[in-house]
């Protein structure tokens, strides 16, 4: 069954080429297209399109569907060309002809639109969940360990003095920082695009204020051109705060593979989160990190996977967008999973609490006599002279006695404020408004 079906059949080779993965990856998509045909017939009703006795009973089985969604039960039959199709199957088949008015004022074009922005705006409340905790694991570790040094680097070289606490600290921040990038892609997203049609509108009078508030878009996308134009956009958006993300677990998972190798031994993983060797026994890989950072790093490539796509696309539909799908839904799932991985072994992770008793690091402790000689009055350029030349002749004793108090310093990291500021972002999210009027639309009709 195709929604544009005619009189005559589509070459075999042609339809499997043309369809390509499309029923695997419209099973993301299939509650959110339930929700969206909710939403878009009771409009349909309010403007006499779908009648009063109609409505409560499409309502119904849309429900139906929906829980068989959620139950993970949902299936695109094989002689079906995509979720779309399949949904208004089920129908016809339950209620007959009655289920063949829910396409009226739309077309598949503004359809996997509003199924794609309610999916992703679903998902992406996952990955702002799942970052949280990763960031609230780091602010964590962070206090815990504020207080035990370690060697800070430029150019893979001891540099100066660091701790634990700004190490943790720092991915923490970032983390913060990223997060505004999913606030401003959720924001992007959370546009109703449904009643555009085939990107041209309809002769119907649609209520798309009324979708609007149905689904809980912020508001809609309102150019009927521009909601269409918006396809692959919205995906290479998102796929910027989805990489920002990744760029920042990534690096972590970098330091975290480099401490933990026996020429720093800086941390320690627990042996149950590590693999081993088929030859050598005394291995403990830390594998999970090596993943991270490697689906990590393949996740910073997806904007421009989406974007040489989409770049050389005039307004309108093209099939060529098809394609994004396969790259952008499954992103989804591949973060989470690093995420939950990052929070779950960083809260394992043991600290080395001795690093800085070894000699090996005193020169490291170089730029501390430097400030303490100007402090009492040297020249800055004197001071840096004589202890460089104090450690070239072997006679520099360091003072491992640290006093740095200004603000993200090792004395004085900022926590507070950094929580204070990853809260503020997360409370401007308005998930509640969203969960309400998913909630009032599934009880519709009972």
């Amino acid at each position: 069954m195709k929604l544009w079906e005619k009189n005559y059949s589509v070459n075999a080779e042609i339809e499997r080429f043309t369809v390509g993965r499309d029923r695997e990856m419209d099973l993301y998509l299939a509650k959110y297209d339930v929700l969206g045909s909710m939403a878009h017939i009771t409009m349909l009703n309010s403007i006499g399109l779908i009648g009063d006795d109609e409505l409560p009973q499409l309502l119904r089985e849309l429900r139906n569907i929906y829980t068989i969604c959620e139950k993970g039960e949902f299936v695109i039959e094989d002689d079906i060309e995509d979720v779309h199709s399949q949904v208004e199957l089920m129908l016809t088949r339950k209620l007959g002809d009655m289920g063949k008015k829910i396409h009226s004022g739309r077309s598949r074009n503004d359809q996997v639109l509003v199924d794609l922005k309610l999916f992703t705006r679903d998902a992406l409340r996952t990955i702002v969940g799942e970052t949280k905790s990763l960031f609230d694991e780091l602010l964590s570790k962070s206090e815990k360990y504020k207080h035990v040094l370690m060697p800070g680097y430029t150019h893979l070289q001891v540099a100066m003095p660091s701790s634990f606490g700004l190490w943790f600290g720092a991915y923490a921040e970032s983390l913060a920082d990223d997060m505004l990038f999913l606030q401003a892609a959720y924001r992007i997203t959370n546009r109703n695009p449904l009643g555009s049609a085939a990107g041209y509108g309809s002769s119907f009078p649609l209520n798309r204020q009324m979708t609007t508030d149905l689904l809980g878009f912020d508001t809609m996308n309102y150019n009927v051109v521009y909601a269409q134009m918006g396809r692959g956009k919205m995906e290479r958006n998102v796929a910027y705060a989805i990489a920002s993300v990744a760029g920042t677990v990534a690096k972590m998972a970098f330091d975290a593979c480099m401490f933990n190798s026996q020429n720093f031994s800086f941390v320690k993983l627990p042996k149950e989160c590590t693999t081993g060797s088929s030859i050598m026994p005394h291995k403990k890989n830390p594998d999970v990190f090596e993943l991270i950072r490697a689906k990590s790093n393949k996740l910073q490539a997806l904007p421009q996977q989406v974007m040489l796509i989409m770049n050389n696309l005039p307004c309108g539909y093209f099939r060529d967008l098809q394609i994004i799908k396969e790259v952008f839904l499954p992103a989804f799932d591949e973060l989470t999973d690093c995420l939950q991985m990052a929070a779950y072994i960083i809260n394992k992770m043991e600290v080395k609490e001795d690093i800085l008793d070894n000699p090996m690091y005193d020169a490291i402790f170089s730029v501390e006599e430097v400030n303490r000689l100007a402090a009492n009055g040297m020249p800055f350029r004197d001071a840096y002279k004589k202890v460089g030349l104090d450690i070239e002749a072997g006679t520099f004793t360091p003072d491992k006695n640290i006093h740095h108090t200004h603000e993200g310093s090792i004395g004085n990291l900022c926590n507070d404020r950094i929580s204070a500021f990853m809260e503020k972002t997360l409370s401007e999210f308005c998930f509640e408004r969203v969960d309400n009027a998913e909630n009032a639309l599934l009880k519709s009709g009972e």
